[in-house]
């Protein structure tokens, strides 16, 4: 089971309209709404979820209270994560602190950089059934990611666009004001999509002496977690980033988390796993999202999966789920 800072909690009370009665929630957290909120004092997400679901469907204005979260945050309600995302150099700096130090803020959700022409996606990773909660804490998250970016920058900033898997509320004309860009529902990733112009701008009191405080700090908070515990997750997130590309080489992922072929192989060995196991993990787990949340065509899945050709797509889908690539497609609508 995951866990969340209760600091996200502490906001959500600080937010919600009048008539709702809040600390009878806050109890059922297992907070006390009487002390002043501890960062370190973690929530499980179910439970969060739970407390995000029972605000929302009692408030008026229900389908803003992920907006109202997230824009209410700001770097020094972060402690150190925060005070290292402010300090560092420009907007990119920034969000590599969150790929790098998020696990002290949670457990459930993590985040990445990926460069695209002309900018780059700055990735929410978070798995679990899209339950309301779910979805509001995506929302409330990468809100909250965009709330201290515009705090820290030197200049305005605003993202090219903004994308969300589950599906559009009833209303989202507020969504597209707070984030002043398009924002897409139904999509394939949690994400905002920044240009390279808003990704250089100068942070407003960026300094490379203070963010290294900062970050030797996190190393050792992030020292205290198991990180090998959740290796096979970040091993998957790496593999289905660059899977549009083809099968990645165990080299380059071990790469992209600061190891060697070798070691990656030892530790997944470690942990009864092989790199293998979670590729076509990983592929099957991208093919069915795509299906049963995306339009995409099936030739574009089978590029988006690593194949080359549909047809092997097909045969390595229906060895997977014992169907086709259009049978389950169509089992997930009608359910």
């Amino acid at each position: 089971m995951g866990q969340i800072t209760s600091l996200f909690a502490d906001k959500v009370a600080g937010i919600v309209e009048k008539d709702v009665e809040i600390k009878p929630l806050l109890i059922a957290l297992g907070l006390n709404p009487d002390t002043p909120v501890d960062p370190s004092i973690m929530v499980t997400d179910s439970d969060y979820y739970q407390f995000l679901e029972d605000i929302a469907r009692v408030e008026q204005a229900g389908h803003t209270l992920s907006l109202r979260v997230g824009g209410t945050m700001c770097c020094e309600d972060y402690g150190a994560f925060g005070l290292a995302w402010k300090s560092a150099p420009n907007l990119l700096g920034s969000l590599k602190r969150a790929e790098r130090y998020s696990r002290v803020l949670t457990s459930v959700a993590s985040y990445s950089i990926e460069p695209v022409a002309g900018g780059a996606f700055a990735h929410l990773h978070r798995e679990g059934a899209r339950r309301l909660g779910l979805r509001l804490s995506n929302e409330s998250t990468i809100a909250s990611m965009l709330s201290i970016s515009r705090e820290v920058a030197s200049k305005s900033l605003n993202p090219i666009g903004v994308y969300f898997k589950h599906p559009a509320p009833a209303i989202t004309n507020d969504h597209e004001e707070y984030f002043s860009c398009p924002v897409h529902f139904d999509a394939d990733r949690d994400a905002l999509l920044l240009s390279d112009e808003s990704l250089q701008t100068p942070n407003k009191v960026g300094d490379p002496g203070i963010a290294r405080f900062f970050d030797t700090h996190l190393e050792a908070e992030l020292a205290k977690f198991d990180d090998d515990s959740a290796l096979d997750k970040r091993v998957k997130i790496q593999i289905s980033q660059a899977l549009s590309e083809g099968v990645p080489a165990i080299s380059k992922i071990a790469g992209e988390l600061a190891m060697s072929g070798r070691t990656l192989q030892r530790k997944l060995s470690e942990q009864g796993q092989s790199f293998q196991s979670l590729v076509d993990g990983t592929r099957r787990e991208l093919a069915e999202r795509l299906l049963s949340g995306s339009n995409h065509s099936l030739a574009d899945i089978a590029f988006l999966t690593g194949f080359s050709e549909q047809s092997s797509f097909n045969r390595a889908f229906k060895r997977w789920a014992g169907q086709t690539p259009r049978s389950y497609r169509l089992t997930a609508r009608i359910e």
